[in-house]
């Protein structure tokens, strides 16, 4: 590898690494920067926009954002909320199920956050250690995000992988069952995780304290959420373009054909998307103002300038030096499949953004004529996020549990999501695996 190659690779490192301690389009904003010095200073030439990633993202966060305007999440939280409430003891697996679900249909993980301080509460009123359903719970709406049709890291993926027959049916058959069976085997030993609550002897400091008891043990009844009368039809219209979406993806032939071709997967999701959210808007009648303001939109346009920003970078960096990166790597690929997870993984714990991690790997991976099941197999190894206790459900949970038992060690990388997030990666990439060589 040559010493340029590693200079403008450390220079891509450094411009990570600074947006994600600046936050919000930090990330996006810092690949302009590494991109002005790529450019600028070493005079290579900007690789291609990925216009057609940033734009399918944009199309499914507008009919998220206005199906969350016209109270649609706040009506699947009320759902997700009695479920839990009745089966507070299997509440270690309920909970993730519930989080993994809603990522699935709504195609973001922060969804999780307003389901999270009812995961505290139910826990904690029926003696459990909240550690064990928030720890599963946040990671849970992370791993989800590779099942959803809509997420822009699958619709990444699919972009990527279409020319070689891999439609999105062919994503999610691996995806679901792997991720949603890998949850499940990490709950088994992470329910079993830290001290029972009667007998961690920090909690009952706490409760010796009445203040503490008095301001921590109200009881959230999920009755008080109230929910709009057009809530409903806009969880159906939104449902109803991800199945579309879905069927789209999994059966070419639903797509119209232009010269003897399908429609592609990418501006088959742009316009069902966008046509959903035009009639969710029509229908339902949300403010204008609540749809860009809501949390999904913003989540969803920082992605956007995240890809926008260091995908762009990313691409520049490989194009410049794909034959050599190609030397380098192709052997250690084909002789070790877990090697490109393994770089999957890191990347997604310097640019905490699965969709970014796609852009900027998968490109390489293709190139490298990686064979797309175990390209589909390892997908999952996007979720590093919970590596680095800095994503925000993670610090959300940490404060909603009011035991102090889901916390960050005091060697930062010995938190509650550490364990959990291991095991169900592991796991995960194991069914994928297994999943991708017996039905791709």
């Amino acid at each position: 590898m040559s010493t340029m190659f590693l200079i403008q690779f450390a220079v891509v490192l450094l411009c990570i690494l600074v947006g994600a301690r600046i936050g919000g389009i930090g990330l996006g904003v810092m690949g302009g920067v590494g991109l002005a010095i790529l450019s600028f200073g070493f005079g290579l030439a900007p690789a291609g926009l990925p216009l057609d990633v940033m734009l399918m993202i944009m199309a499914v966060v507008s009919a998220a954002a206005a199906m969350q305007a016209s109270g649609g999440l706040d009506y699947m939280i009320k759902i997700a909320t009695a479920i839990l409430r009745k089966n507070p003891k299997y509440i270690t697996f309920i909970a993730p199920i519930v989080t993994w679900t809603f990522t699935v249909l709504a195609g973001t993980g922060h969804v999780a956050y307003s389901v999270l301080p009812v995961i505290a509460e139910v826990s904690r009123h029926n003696g459990i250690r909240p550690e064990r359903p928030l720890s599963m719970a946040v990671i849970a709406s992370q791993f989800a995000i590779v099942a959803s049709p809509i997420a822009a890291a699958v619709v990444a993926v699919v972009n990527y992988l279409e020319p070689q027959g891999i439609h999105l049916g062919d994503v999610l058959k691996v995806t679901m069952p792997a991720t949603f069976l890998g949850l499940l085997c990490a709950c088994v030993i992470v329910n079993k995780m830290g001290k029972e609550l009667k007998d961690d002897p920090h909690y009952q400091r706490l409760l010796q304290d009445p203040t503490y008891v008095k301001e921590n043990h109200a009881n959230t009844n999920p009755a008080d959420i109230v929910i709009s009368p057009t809530a409903k039809v806009s969880v159906g219209l939104f449902l109803f373009g991800s199945l579309l979406v879905v069927l789209m993806g999994a059966i070419p032939e639903l797509r119209p054909q232009f010269n003897g071709k399908e429609m592609g997967m990418a501006h088959t999701i742009e316009i069902v998307m966008l046509a959903v959210g035009a009639l969710i808007m029509l229908i339902c009648k949300p403010n204008g103002n609540a749809v860009t303001q809501g949390s999904v939109f913003h989540a969803g346009m920082r992605a956007v300038i995240a890809i926008f920003g260091i995908a762009w970078l990313g691409d520049t960096l490989m194009s410049a030096h794909m034959v050599e990166v190609k030397a380098m790597v192709s052997s250690l690929v084909e002789t070790a499949p877990w090697a490109f997870a393994f770089a999957l993984f890191v990347l997604s714990v310097l640019v905490n953004s699965q969709g970014a991690t796609v852009a900027t790997l998968f490109p390489l991976g293709v190139a490298l004529g990686i064979p797309a099941p175990i390209l589909i197999g390892v997908f999952v190894a996007v979720n590093g996020y919970f590596f680095i206790p800095n994503y925000g459900p993670i610090i959300a949970s940490i404060d909603f549990d009011t035991t102090g038992t889901t916390r960050i060690g005091k060697y930062i990388f010995n938190h509650s999501f550490m364990l959990p997030g291991l095991l169900s990666m592991a796991f995960s990439i194991g069914f994928g695996l297994l999943f991708a060589d017996l039905l791709l």
